[in-house]
């Protein structure tokens, strides 16, 4: 059984979700442990719209409270996770990652544990975009340094092709 959640959350990674001209890729949750309070979401905002948009909020049943995170340091060397109540950019043709380190979804109050293989439903607002509800799968064990990044867009049948590397632009993530 867990074989076939481990196969379900593979398919949900590899295919990408659209509102308008935004597509999110290489989604994932995870939580610290099974009693965690609180955890978080990653994934690459693609703009593939002449306009520039912004990722202005996130909704979940999964937690009492979500909010877009990044780490900031704040001088002393020490890292502190602090909300952006702002949001995200992410420029026409362009892309932004949530990553581990840096920019994300932030679970706080977590109704249940995260378990590998399932799914968490979560909605992202977007500026322009409107709301975008998509299924991100909870993958305790990933590597934070790889996996199944996609680029390209369906139409050009680029998407998951290649070997992970992906040029849409500025990359205004670094």
């Amino acid at each position: 059984m867990k074989s076939v959640l481990a196969a379900g959350a593979a398919a949900l990674i590899a295919m990408p979700a659209f509102a308008g001209d935004i597509m999110i890729n290489d989604a994932y949750a995870r939580a610290s442990g099974m009693n965690a309070m609180a955890g978080a979401a990653f994934f690459q905002i693609m703009n593939h719209g002449a306009e520039d948009d912004r990722l202005i909020a996130a909704k979940s049943d999964a937690a009492k409270r979500v909010e877009l995170h990044t780490h900031k340091d704040l001088g002393d060397g020490v890292m502190k996770m602090m909300e952006v109540e702002e949001g995200f950019p992410v420029a026409a043709g362009s892309m932004h990652a949530l990553k581990r380190g840096g920019d994300h979804v932030m679970f706080m109050g977590l109704n249940g544990p995260f378990v590998d293989g399932e799914a968490v439903t979560v909605t992202l607002v977007f500026e322009k975009a409107g709301e975008m509800t998509i299924e991100i799968p909870v993958d305790l064990n990933r590597n934070p340094m790889g996996g199944g990044m996609q680029h390209g867009k369906p139409e050009d049948g680029k998407v998951g092709e290649g070997n992970g590397a992906m040029n849409m632009g500025d990359d205004k993530s670094n």
